[in-house]
């Protein structure tokens, strides 16, 4: 009977398992996070990496790992997009001058 009662408890930790281990966090987001927010970009909003990585391993992963990659994904793409090039102002166009007159011969 001790070994029954041993073989079950085997065989219901082995079953519980992580099935997000080893996945890239992009791919975590696609799958858990898409359904509500349509963009990773602004969800980090400048928190610190240990805080965004506690929530999210209390509300949402499934694993410390697993939390910790998606805050460091949400983080990399937290960035405000790169500034354009500021173009220089075209100078104003000079005021056209009076067509001359046509001298005849």
């Amino acid at each position: 009977m001790a070994v029954a009662a041993a073989a079950v408890m085997t065989a219901t930790v082995a079953a519980a398992q992580n099935l997000d281990a080893g996945k890239p966090a992009a791919k975590l987001f696609a799958e858990g996070c898409a359904t509500c927010h349509r963009s990773p970009r602004g969800l980090a909003k400048g928190r610190f990496s240990l805080t965004l990585t506690w929530f999210l391993k209390d509300h949402y992963a499934t694993s410390a790992d697993s939390a910790k990659s998606l805050a460091a994904y949400l983080q990399s793409v937290d960035e405000p997009p790169p500034r354009t090039a500021v173009r220089p102002k075209k100078p104003a166009r000079p005021a056209p001058r009076p067509a001359k007159p046509v001298q005849s011969q």
